[in-house]
Formats: structure tokens, sequence, C-alpha cells
């Protein structure tokens, strides 16, 4: 096994255990669950030790998911959508009633400005990669419960393990306090590099959010410069 992969999974394992010591911060003392060698099975959730995983492997892993409560009321798991070599990856909170029924993130009202922000990057849909911290749809749109990200971020995890985009960038409070360990407010982080294990992480407004306030479209279009200046010049964000 390469040192790099080694390296990979020793992070992953790292940024779980940071996840369920966040929920321990919270007082959801029951979630937390003992992190042991890799290739162990988590709720279902196998690391392997062995081969780089591929978002198909991934995909093949999460199958019609009765993790948690969720599935009980979603019409279709959310997974994710794009380039699987992308260099830009978007990160979502959870899909709405659109994306419940068609399985797809990012395809309504919301999606439709995201996707015209991305053209405007001279970007298409199709050469970014897009997914959500929750591949189900919570009821009538309301937040995540902790104890359903600590059951679904670790798909992401691996996600964006598989995928190694250059640039990450969160979208609204809930994927960015998620991707972080934070509690934070947007408001005060967005436009402000971070790093999500060593790569880039942009957080800014949710879509949705600028559908309600389309003044801070010009705060999201900043970010979006400045996402534009790193990947065309392939540095660092520092």
């Amino acid at each position: 096994m390469s040192e790099q992969l080694i390296n990979e999974i020793r992070e992953t394992l790292t940024l779980a255990r940071s996840q369920f010591e966040y929920l321990s911060d919270l007082g959801i003392e029951s979630q937390a669950i003992e992190l042991h060698d890799a290739g162990e099975d988590h709720q279902g959730i196998r690391i392997s030790a062995d081969l780089q995983e591929t978002l198909e492997d991934i995909r093949a892993d999460l199958g019609d998911c009765q993790r948690c409560g969720l599935a009980a009321s979603r019409s279709k798991i959310v997974y994710g959508v794009g380039n699987p070599n992308a260099r830009l990856v978007l990160v979502g909170e959870a899909p709405g009633r659109e994306e419940d029924l068609k399985g797809e993130p990012f395809v309504g009202e919301a999606g439709q400005l995201l996707d015209r922000i991305l053209l405007a990057m001279g970007m298409q849909r199709e050469e970014v990669y897009i997914c959500n911290v929750l591949k189900c749809r919570p009821p009538n749109n309301r937040d995540p419960e902790p104890q359903e990200v600590a059951t679904c971020e670790p798909f992401l995890i691996r996600q964006l393990a598989a995928i190694q985009p250059q640039v990450i960038v969160a979208l609204g409070r809930f994927a960015v306090q998620s991707l972080l360990k934070t509690r934070t407010p947007i408001g005060r982080l967005r436009g402000e590099w971070q790093r999500y294990q060593g790569i880039p992480l942009m957080p800014t407004y949710h879509p949705a959010y600028l559908l309600r306030n389309p003044s801070g479209k010009r705060d999201v279009w900043e970010d979006m410069k400045e996402v534009m200046r790193l990947l065309n010049s392939g540095g660092d964000s520092s």
C-alpha cells in the first residue's frame, strides 16, 4: 500500500474522530463510535485499506441506505453528480423537494441559480462535482439533525477523498459548519479561505439564501472570483 494512500486513510479517520468529538461537545454521547484500524466496518460504512475507492464504489456501499430515519420519508437517495476528476467540488446541505424526486442535487430554483453562477465562472455543471452533506431530504426541509450528519457525512468524506479536488466551495451555513466543525456564523466565515484536509475551502452563501436575499449575490460573486483566481493560478490559497 502506498504512503499516500496510508496518509489519506489516516486523515479520513482523524476527521471522523473530530466529527464524533464535535457531537460529544453537543451532548450527544450515545452517538460516539469507537474507531479502530482502517478496514473495519462502522455503521455499515467500509473504509478500504487496500484500494483507492471510486465514486462508484462508495455509491455501491451506500446502497439503498436505511442507516437513519430519513430513509422512511425520502423518495430517492441524492448521491452527487458531475466529473469524478473535478478540480472543483460544491457541497450543499441536503436535498430539497425537487432533488428528492429526481435523485440529483441542485435541480430546483436554487440549482438553476447555481448553474448560472457556474456559467458566469466559465464552467459547466458537468465539469464540477456537486453533492450535499446529507443524501436524503429531511422532512419539510428542516435542518439536518446531528445524528443524521454523524451517519451520512462519512460518505461525503469518502467522496471528497476519491475526487481529491483542488478547491471545495461550501454552500451555506450548514455545509460550512459541518465541514469545518465550527459554530461560527456563515457571515463571519464567507469569503475567507479555510482548509479541509489540506484542500482550500471557500465558504459562501447557499443559492437558496440568495433567492431570498438578492443583495448577497455580490458577496457570492466576490467569493467565486477568488475561487476562479485559485483554480486559474493552480496556487495556494494562503
